[in-house]
This record gives structure tokens, sequence and C-alpha cells, in this order.
């Protein structure tokens, strides 16, 4: 389980991506209340992160970076709406993370035949399995 901090740290980093348009719209900050309520931190404090970021943290794991790129990819979509900035941020964020690019890249590209972009969690998990054996 993610420490305190690193729950602020996916906040902050959902946060800039949602703006990486220049604007937050009603449903991204919706979807961004949802998870911040499942990762056990308060609406102040997403409130407070909406203001200033929080301190950058790598998290430890790979399962739990496969899963940070899943809730981006879910806020990318939630508006139904992807733009190439989006998609293109999307890609470099999962490389940052150290996930595999070809990985990325399918899941970016295996998106567009689910309903609303929106790829079920087991899909995602037998894409990422498949290219770390």
């Amino acid at each position: 389980m993610s420490t305190y901090e690193e729950k602020l740290s996916i906040l902050s980093e959902m946060i800039a991506f949602a703006r990486v348009d220049n604007k937050l719209k009603p449903s991204e900050y919706s979807f961004l209340l949802q998870v911040a309520s499942r990762l056990g931190v308060e609406k102040d404090v997403l409130e407070d992160l909406l203001k200033q970021k929080a301190k950058k943290k790598i998290l430890k794991s790979q399962a739990d970076r496969i899963v940070q790129f899943h809730r981006l990819l879910l806020m990318m979509n939630i508006d139904q709406e992807q733009h190439e900035d989006e998609i293109r941020r999307l890609h470099e964020i999962g490389l940052s993370m150290g996930l595999p690019p070809t990985a990325v890249a399918q899941v970016l590209e295996v998106m567009h035949k689910y309903p609303d972009k929106i790829i079920p969690p087991e899909v995602l998990l037998r894409i990422f399995t498949a290219h770390y054996n």
C-alpha cells in the first residue's frame, strides 16, 4: 500500500495530467474526488493539491505504476475526448514510470476498441504481463 505522501503525489500527477489541455472539467474533478476518497485523502487536501503540487514520489512497485497508468488512462477518457497532447503526455508518463514502451503503446492503441475507450483492468494487466514474460 502506498504511503500518504505517495497518495498525494498520485493525485498531484493526476491533476497535472487533467490540466494538459489547460482546464479541469467537472467530470475530471469528480473522478479526482473518487480517487482521493479511495486513497483515503480528504476533499480539503485535494483542494489544496489543486493549488499547489505535492512533492513527486516514485511508486516503488511495478503493480502500483500500472495502476497509476490505468488511473491516468481513465482520467484521459473520462470526458470522452482525447487530444494529441494528452495521448503523447500519457505515453511519456508511462515511459518515465519505467513501463515497457511496447506495452504502453499497445494500451494506447487497444483502448480504441472499447466503449468510451476504457480498457478493462484484466485486459490492461494481460498486456503488461505479456511484455514482462
